[in-house]
């Protein structure tokens, strides 16, 4: 069963191939969310049409952006303010693995006592310890896991409310390249360290330790290092937007390129860990490749774009509303080969498919289990319109 879901997940590419997660194995001996302070007010921009002359609707509505752009600009923070904000939230947790000891990081979710940090730091733990910033250390228990997302929720019982400062969740689709952001976290165990940088890229897939693709994953080259894992990325707004997970490097450290887990992916999921336990994610059940130009001229499409698919999974929705796999092999410049002739998906419910990303962003920010989807396919030379039923993906932490 595992292998059969590995075989499953679809290769992504060199930057996930390099994927290091951030978590360090100490074999050296080593509700209500408060607001963020509000920063004094830095003055109107006035914006008036081309030659002078306004119009009432279009000023309107100027005034309108310009107000909310004021407003937040008040709410914007300096790092030392966004520091001292947010460090009482952030926690170092210690889990013990067999005889080794490792350390990762998290930040405080809700007033209960729920703590959101990294599946690859509590999985396979048999104790799981966290710290705060006082230096007072609590028993944790793990409530849910999420292997697919990298996701994993702890609860500290019996700690006073006074510890639990919940950072407030922003909304990562409205993040953009350049804006600048800072992880807290505790990197090779120095508990409490903040880092700065920018987001340098959106809606990166990263492949997990475990085989798994995330889509839709934040790229920041705020620094990033074993430790971080599970502590929050956070815009100049005290807000969360990312959870520190994994970095691209070739020696093991830190080298500019760091992944996070986007917010609303953390928005639709930590609920359910702590209802449910675990997270049932829409699954299609489809590997392959995307089309690039020399794909596209063997199966003599007009564009290098759309998903080609190449296997079809048994019992799977895909399989099930008659979607086409391989049928023949073909050698590719490069030496490799592929089978051709199946289904090449180039929308989804209406919305372009360029490649495999484009399917797994949509299914985790619009999708459940049950739901129905519309996936238009090139078959043969024409195109044509196929129904199906999500299905739930198999869980691997049930499989023998």
């Amino acid at each position: 069963m595992r292998a059969s879901l590995i075989a499953i997940i679809l290769v992504v590419g060199v930057v996930a191939s390099l994927a290091y997660y951030n978590y360090s194995i100490n074999i050296f001996n080593p509700s209500q969310v408060p607001s963020p302070p509000q920063r004094a007010q830095e003055g109107n921009h006035v914006n008036a049409q081309p030659g002078g002359v306004p119009n009432t609707t279009q000023q309107a509505d100027v005034q309108e952006r310009s107000h909310e752009e004021e407003q937040r600009r008040e709410g914007r923070l300096t790092l030392t303010e966004l520091f001292k904000y947010a460090e009482q939230s952030v926690v170092q947790i210690s889990v013990q693995k067999g005889s080794a000891r490792g350390i990762g990081s998290g930040f405080i979710y809700d007033v209960q006592g729920h703590i959101v940090t990294n599946y690859h730091v509590v999985e396979n733990a048999s104790r799981v310890s966290v710290t705060f910033l006082d230096g007072t250390e609590y028993r944790a228990r793990v409530v849910g896991v999420d292997p697919y997302t990298d996701i994993a929720v702890i609860k500290v019982e019996n700690v006073s409310r006074d510890k639990l400062r919940p950072l407030p969740l922003g909304d990562s689709s409205k993040l953009e390249v350049g804006e600048q952001v800072a992880a807290i976290g505790n990197p090779f165990g120095l508990s409490g360290s903040m880092t700065s940088g920018i987001v340098s890229q959106l809606g990166r897939m990263l492949e997990t330790a475990n085989g798994f693709n995330i889509p839709d994953v934040i790229q920041t080259d705020a620094a990033i290092n074993p430790g971080n894992s599970g502590g929050p990325l956070l815009n100049m707004y005290g807000e969360v937007i990312g959870v520190n997970t994994a970095i691209a490097s070739r020696t093991g450290e830190f080298s500019g390129i760091g992944f996070a887990i986007p917010s609303n992916t953390v928005k639709r999921i930590v609920p359910v860990l702590i209802e449910e336990g675990r997270y049932r994610h829409p699954w299609l059940g489809v590997s392959g490749r995307d089309v690039n130009a020399e794909i596209a001229e063997i199966l003599g499409l007009k564009e290098a774009r759309g998903f080609l698919v190449i296997d079809v999974v048994a019992n799977s929705a895909a399989e099930k509303a008659g979607i086409k796999g391989g049928s023949r092999t073909v050698t590719l410049s490069d030496g490799s080969r592929i089978k051709v002739g199946g289904d090449v998906i180039v929308a989804i419910d209406g919305n372009p498919v360029r490649k495999i990303n484009d399917i797994l962003v949509y299914l985790q920010r619009a999708k459940s289990v049950g739901d129905q989807i519309t996936l238009t396919v090139i078959r043969d030379g024409s195109v044509i319109d196929v129904r199906a039923t999500l299905l739930e993906r198999p869980n691997p932490l049930e499989s023998p």
